[in-house]
């Protein structure tokens, strides 16, 4: 199969708004797809070339791309850059380089999906030392055989900005109708093994291959997520029978061990093992079966108390001196749930039948420990409970229903969280300015984006308040690659970078796209464990908006 069919599919996505219309062309495309290369077709049509649990990454980025460009166009690479702030896409400047270069050649030659595939895997091989003069040696041999709107597409997939508007579930609705398999039993599969491509495979083999499909060690799931409540009353009546733990501020994880091998995912679901040798070296102790999965919350602990999430973060961005950072800044995990053991799935059991193969399964220690929990349906109870978890330095409590199954990936009230604080915001930056006096260097005045049901980031609000210089520092390291557009001070932003946001109130304002503006909003942290789809919805905005007038 050659990379122009793809690129057909790709122009056709893109020329509709119509979201069966999209539905039909992927669901007629996966019909001719050969089985050897559909799990990376389908990757590509979703947007990206490595599941991020396969722990495997191209690592290019903006520079690297612009200079290959240039490498084989002859174009200089401010050109090549004017190029793409000019059209405000990544994909479309280096389009129009590359079309300026094909004028003065003959022919373009013929780029095989499997070509491609096997490319990506050399380039995702490569690391270290000499790595980028082996990635732009590889790179400039895909771009000079790629015909302009190849390489549009191309650039798009390697920096993750594709935009055909196939999000996940129009996929998930083109293989059911492509495979006759009911979209239920599609998303199932989908839920329980977070692989796109390993469905649209397996649908093509039938629904008796695709139903053997389960929770499997070493390929995470989506973690279950918890609604706000807007008082211990309020989640009374939500839930059968009321499980409260501690809601520890932390970052949430997924333990993976098989044998003497243990992995440790992000709830963004990358592996991120490596941030956390003392747990890692603490669980190969205190996991006792040979094969589970299990879920939990890290927390980080400055001078023998609990120290904010921000801790926790600089320790999962480290990649150097880790041991020394692991003295200072000390953790520890806290378990909640258990999704497998014996390479047998627990999701369909009741949390409270987890929680028992939990603790039989966990020698606890110092590091390692269970999630303090209590049975209670008295308001009173529940509240004593909260009082001492914020006294305790924690975030609040959850309250779950001990009678629920896990469900992957879904937000419900099934789980239900509150907090000491206001409820905050994660949210896109999606433009902002530069500067002016002591702030000329730093791109401020963000402009923030909310999530709507297509996946587009509509603005919300405005923050310039609530950052320190570091955080100014550090926002604008993270966002200048990422600038498409800059027309004077105003620059235009991929939406990538995650913030969490706090603000006084939820308002209905004309003045944004989003119907909703945020008053007196101010940035607490970027969110790194999260990405740009990991972000809240206009959906949420409008829940906390009608709840914003109750009291706890």
């Amino acid at each position: 199969m050659l990379y122009k069919e793809l690129v057909d599919v790709y122009e056709k996505l893109t020329s509709t708004s119509s979201k069966l219309e999209k539905r039909d062309i992927l669901s007629d495309f996966f019909l001719v797809v050969p089985e050897d290369v559909l799990p990376f077709v389908t990757g590509l049509l979703a947007g990206y070339v490595f599941p991020k649990w396969t722990e495997k990454e191209l690592g290019i980025g903006p520079k690297l791309l612009l200079r290959v460009i240039s490498k084989i166009t002859g174009i200089p690479e401010e050109k090549v850059e004017e190029y793409v702030y000019d059209s405000g896409d990544f994909g479309e400047g280096i389009e129009k380089a590359i079309e300026l270069k094909k004028q003065q050649t003959f022919f373009d030659l013929k780029i095989e999906i499997k070509y491609l595939m096997d490319l990506f895997e050399k380039v995702s091989a490569y690391g270290g030392k000499g790595s980028q003069d082996k990635k732009i040696k590889y790179l400039s041999e895909l771009f000079s055989a790629a015909s302009p709107v190849e390489a549009r597409y191309l650039a798009r997939t390697i920096l993750e900005q594709m935009r055909t508007g196939a999000a996940e579930g129009i996929i998930l609705d083109a293989i059911s109708k492509f495979s006759g398999i009911p979209r239920k039993d599609v998303e199932k599969a989908y839920l329980l093994t977070n692989d796109l491509g390993l469905i649209a495979l397996y649908s093509k083999k039938g629904q008796d291959k695709l139903s053997k499909l389960t929770v499997t060690v070493g390929r995470p799931l989506k973690p279950m997520l918890a609604q706000i409540a807007s008082s211990i009353d309020s989640a009374l009546k939500d839930i059968e029978e009321p499980e409260m733990e501690v809601k520890y501020d932390g970052a949430r994880i997924q333990v993976h061990k098989s044998g003497d091998a243990i992995k440790i995912f992000s709830r963004r679901l990358e592996n991120i093992t490596e941030a956390l040798p003392e747990i890692l070296s603490e669980l190969k102790i205190t996991l006792m079966p040979v094969n589970i999965i299990c879920e939990g919350e890290v927390v980080a602990y400055k001078d023998g108390k609990i120290a904010p999430f921000q801790y926790v973060l600089r320790r999962l961005r480290r990649k150097y001196q880790i041991s020394e950072v692991s003295e200072k800044i000390p953790l520890k995990l806290f378990l909640f749930d258990c999704l497998l053991i014996e390479n047998k799935s627990l999701i369909d059991l009741t949390l409270k039948e987890r929680r028992e193969l939990l603790i039989s399964s966990i020698k606890q220690s110092e590091i390692i420990k269970i999630a303090d929990n209590k049975i209670s349906r008295e308001p009173s109870e529940i509240k004593d409970f909260y009082n001492k978890a914020v006294n305790d330095g924690h975030e609040g409590i959850m309250i779950k229903d001990y009678l629920s199954q896990y469900q992957p990936g879904a937000r419900g009230k099934k789980w239900l969280k509150i907090k000491r604080t206001l409820e905050t915001l994660d949210l896109v930056i999606i433009g902002a300015e530069w500067g002016e006096g002591r702030r000329k260097k730093w791109l401020s005045s963000l402009l923030l984006g909310i999530r709507d049901d297509d996946g587009n980031f509509l603005p919300i609000g405005k923050v310039a308040t609530g950052l320190s210089d570091e955080l100014f520092t550090e926002i604008t390291e993270q966002l200048t690659p990422l600038i498409l557009e800059e027309k004077g001070k105003t620059v235009t932003l991929v939406p990538k970078i995650v913030v969490e946001v706090l603000y006084d109130e939820i308002q209905h304002s004309p003045k944004y796209e989003s119907g909703f503006a945020l008053r007196f909003p101010r940035v607490l942290q970027i969110r790194e464990d999260k990405g740009p789809y990991d972000s809240d919805t206009i959906s949420r905005a409008y829940e906390i908006y009608e709840s914003q007038e109750k009291t706890f």
